[in-house]
Order: C-alpha cells, then structure tokens, then sequence
C-alpha cells in the first residue's frame, strides 16, 4: 500500500486498531474533512517540505479533531480550534523529525528549476523574500502564505483561519508592509511604504 492508499482523501479512524465506517462518523465532521483537508495538507507540505509528511501530520490533527469534535463545535469558531490543532501537530512533527526547514531552503530548488537571466540574483531575492516572510509573525505569516503563496480568496482564507475577511485583508496589508521594510530599508516605519509589489 502506498502512502496516498494510506492516508489518502479518506476519513480519519478514532482509534488507531479500529477502523470504524466512516458513515458512522458524525456528518457535519465528514464535511469538515472534506472542505479543509487538501487546504491543511497544502499549507503543512510548504511548512514540512514534504508531501508524505504533511499527509501525517494532517492525519494526525484529523484524528485529533475527531476525537473532540463535539468541542470543537462549541467554539466560536470551529475553524480556529481546527486551524490550531493542525499546526501544533505540524509543527510537532517538524520538532519530532527535526527536519524544520526555514522557507529559503525549501525555495532553492525551484529557484533553480526557473530559467532567468540571472539566477544568481533571483535566488538572492527569492531567499531574502522567504526569509523575510518566515520572519512575519504567526498570523501575518499564515494569512500571507494562505493568500499568496497558496493563492487562496479572501473568504478561503478566513475560512481556513476561522478569522473574518476583514481581518484576513488587514492582516495581509500588514505583512505586505512589514515585508516591504524588511527588503527595502528605507520603507521602514514609513506609513505610505508601496505594498501592492507583494
């Protein structure tokens, strides 16, 4: 069995010796999984750098969200408690294969793959971008990923987040800010600093 046939699309089992019918499973959680699932695996793969991992990981956090999903929908926002369970258990399985890679060394590759005129330059860009973006604090940091980097809509990314569109908007203006200083110096601190580059 291959790694896809092992995780895969289908539903998470409650425990691991019992693999009950995921019919049984509460319905409302089958749709969450199907709605978030390829999105949390999309994110944790540029977090882990690695698709198999990511699979685990969400796995894991899948299983996890089964297990409370009954408290996971007295939250305000269930997406929230989802969101916060999936990246502790990414974010454990980074500190468990101690294989964290900052997002510069994850770029290189690509990079490389690109035709340029300069690839020497492109990839100095490329990694002082990925750096500054690993630098962003976590909201501005998941918010621009999401938006960005993912390509995911304003609304996909509240709803990832469990956060309000507002709040997904300004959050990005901010990161796109803050990167904007981060790469030009002499933006820095200056409120009419040019985000619409990022």
């Amino acid at each position: 069995m291959n790694h896809d046939e092992a995780h895969g699309d289908r539903l998470p089992r409650a425990k691991a010796d019992e693999d009950p019918d995921p019919a049984a499973q509460p319905l409302d959680f089958q749709a969450f999984h199907a709605l978030y699932r390829g999105a949390y695996v999309r994110w944790a793969q540029m977090y882990l750098g690695s698709r198999a991992d990511a699979e685990d990981a969400v796995h894991e956090a899948m299983v996890e969200l089964l297990r409370h999903w009954r408290k996971a929908l007295e939250q305000p926002e269930p997406a929230a408690y989802a969101w916060w369970l999936v990246k502790n258990r990414v974010r454990d399985a980074a500190r468990a294969r101690t294989r964290r890679q900052k997002m510069a060394d994850a770029i290189f590759a690509t990079e490389l793959a690109h035709d340029t005129v300069d690839p020497i330059g492109a990839l100095e860009v490329s990694i002082a971008l990925w750096e500054a973006i690993d630098a962003l604090p976590e909201r501005q940091h998941d918010v621009f990923l999401m938006r960005y980097s993912l390509d995911y809509t304003t609304r996909q990314t509240a709803d990832l987040l469990g956060i309000t569109e507002a709040t997904v908007r300004s959050t990005a203006r901010d990161a796109r800010r803050r990167l904007a200083a981060a790469l030009d110096p002499e933006l820095k601190g200056r409120e009419d600093a040019r985000v619409d580059a990022f």
